[in-house]
């Protein structure tokens, strides 16, 4: 097996155009993706749910792409945000309207905790142990399970904690899944 010499300067710095392009890229791709967010709206990158981080995240790989790969042009680059927006306005709009685009694009908050009590159906569910539950309390300052009302698994993988003394009426918590050991899942 022959090894092959490796150019160090070449990893460094390969060419003056190379590093123009990148800047011209920068700033042309930057100023669109900018405006195509401007107008699209606060929902593009509101990662409320995992669609929407999705989204994000495909956002900065395209932005990456066109930047560092003299393959993609940078007119390319700009449909391809605009197209990511586009579909992901058009799915929102339509989960708010249509019930099984929601369903297909949007999961829902799930309790797993309630009373101190672990709901340990939710919890396999969920695919989240005791100790996730646990931390998600510690960061907010709770030792003790008992003092909450409610642990939540957000729809956008974030928990939720609820102490007792600020669980009020629980009008929030009514939407959420939560298991029913009598009868099932229940909304």
């Amino acid at each position: 097996m022959r090894l092959e010499r490796v150019d160090i300067a070449a990893i460094f710095f390969d060419d003056w155009s190379a590093i123009g392009r990148t800047i011209i890229a920068a700033l042309v791709a930057y100023a669109g993706l900018v405006l195509v967010l401007r107008i699209s709206g606060k929902r593009t990158l509101s990662k409320l749910n995992a669609f929407d981080l999705v989204v994000t995240v495909a956002l900065g790989s395209t932005l990456a792409t066109v930047l560092l790969s003299a393959d993609v042009a940078l007119a390319e680059g700009l449909v391809a945000f605009a197209m990511l927006v586009a579909l992901q306005w058009i799915v929102t709009r339509l989960s708010v309207a249509w019930a099984p685009i929601r369903k297909i694009t949007r999961s829902n908050a799930r309790m797993l905790l309630e009373n101190g009590n672990y709901i340990e159906q939710a919890l396999r569910d969920e695919r989240v142990t005791h100790a996730e539950v646990e931390q998600a309390a510690r960061k907010q300052g709770f030792g003790d399970l008992s003092d909450l009302a409610a642990v939540v698994l957000e729809t956008d993988g974030s928990f939720s904690v609820i102490a007792n003394d600020k669980a009020g009426s629980r009008s929030a918590m009514q939407s959420l899944a939560k298991y029913n050991p009598a009868g099932g899942e229940e909304r």
